[in-house]
């Protein structure tokens, strides 16, 4: 697709930055407003020039290859603006920054890369220790139940000034978060089919505080 095709048919259903909004993990969006853009009452805020989306793009690529020197054993896959369909539920959809291929056994994974400033306290907790923030976690949770793919490698690269950052790599693995794919494929239905399709505003849901 180009970019503006993409753009226009993630409208369609649900990704995967909107799986945290159904739970209420979002703290950037409520289920109401993801709710009046997918039924055509508000338009999707477009933060593409922003200076850190421009930044993130740009340095994906890069993360890429290192991920692919560092780990030999897996063969990484990029297309620009594809988009993965479930395939029982095609309005819940994944695109990925990285297809990953173990070498040895075939199996199938993905790669999710993040780059984050950490400018306020509340975003270094969030990463504090070995904690995904809830907006990403549900993301790669939303990517391994369109896929059905076994893992995914989570790249954090956590920029805290000019001078200092730190780059995180974290593993999910499919069979350990069998109940938690289960809950929100559920969500995510609920809300399409019984809010969106139908027109209906939802119940807002707020994260907790």
């Amino acid at each position: 697709m180009t970019r503006e095709e993409w753009l226009e048919e993630r409208k369609k259903g649900i990704g995967g930055s909107d799986a945290a909004v159904v739970l209420g993990k979002s703290k950037w969006k409520n289920n109401v407003e993801l709710w009046e853009e997918k039924t055509g009452r508000r338009e999707t805020p477009d933060i593409s020039d922003k200076s850190y989306v421009q930044y993130g793009i740009q340095a994906e690529e890069h993360i890429r290859q290192m991920f692919a020197l560092n780990y030999p054993e897996y063969e990484v896959k990029h297309e620009e603006n594809t988009i993965i369909k479930h395939p029982k539920y095609p309005f819940l959809f994944a695109s990925l920054d990285g297809m990953l291929i173990n070498k040895e056994t075939g199996e199938m994974g993905i790669l999710e890369v993040k780059t984050t400033e950490i400018v306020r306290s509340m975003q270094y907790e969030s990463w504090k220790d070995d904690n995904i923030p809830d907006a990403y976690y549900c993301q790669v949770l939303h990517y391994l139940n369109v896929t059905g793919f076994s893992f995914v490698k989570l790249i954090a690269e956590l920029k805290y000034s000019q001078d200092y950052q730190i780059r995180k790599t974290y593993t999910i693995l499919r069979e350990e978060v069998i109940e938690e794919l289960k809950y929100l494929e559920q969500e995510e239905i609920k809300f399409w089919n019984n809010y969106v399709l139908k027109d209906i505003r939802p119940p807002l849901n707020l994260p907790e505080i």
